[in-house]
């Protein structure tokens, strides 16, 4: 199962001096993912919902840790099923590993370009409001969905020292 886990730059450091991708919450197709997305017969299509998912899961992230810069970041990796426990009941698409994860299992990083203003500024206040977005707020919400218009950027694992 390839599976999408939310960070920041800031965890990133940590993550590159360890070798490892703390065990935590991420997202990847789920049983119930798929039944919610019942029109979509693509895998790509899922995996992008599900990338959008971790994107928002690392605005919570920013939101969390005030010295990290205001980019999104998602690792991707791909683990055996048994590895990866589905974690439906909290949300749909939602999963979870137990243990860290080895660096050599991370595929791709996907990142906010840091070079443009713009979405440095999106994501700035997408990660000020992303709490009372998730409590109901219209124009939070508002606020979070605009970030969700700037594509993250595709990285190889191995260019992760040039993103830091």
């Amino acid at each position: 199962m390839r599976i999408y886990l939310p960070s920041t730059l800031h965890a990133a450091r940590s993550v590159w001096e360890s070798g490892q991708v703390p065990a935590g919450m991420g997202f990847g197709v789920t049983p119930a993912l798929r039944e919610w997305y019942a029109q979509s017969e693509s895998e790509e299509e899922l995996e992008y919902a599900v990338l959008h998912d971790a994107a928002r899961a690392s605005l919570r992230l920013l939101d969390a840790d005030p010295i990290a810069p205001r980019r999104r970041l998602v690792f991707v990796a791909e683990l055996a099923d048994g590895e990866v426990r589905v974690r439906d009941d909290l949300e749909r698409g939602a999963v979870e590993i137990d243990f860290p994860l080895p660096w050599a299992s991370v595929e791709a990083i996907h990142v906010d370009d840091g070079s443009d203003p713009e979405v440095l500024a999106a994501v700035e206040a997408a990660a000020d409001h992303i709490i009372e977005a998730d409590l109901g707020g219209d124009d939070a919400a508002f606020t979070v969905d605009s970030v969700e218009g700037f594509e993250l950027l595709w990285f190889a694992p191995q260019e992760l020292p040039d993103l830091l």
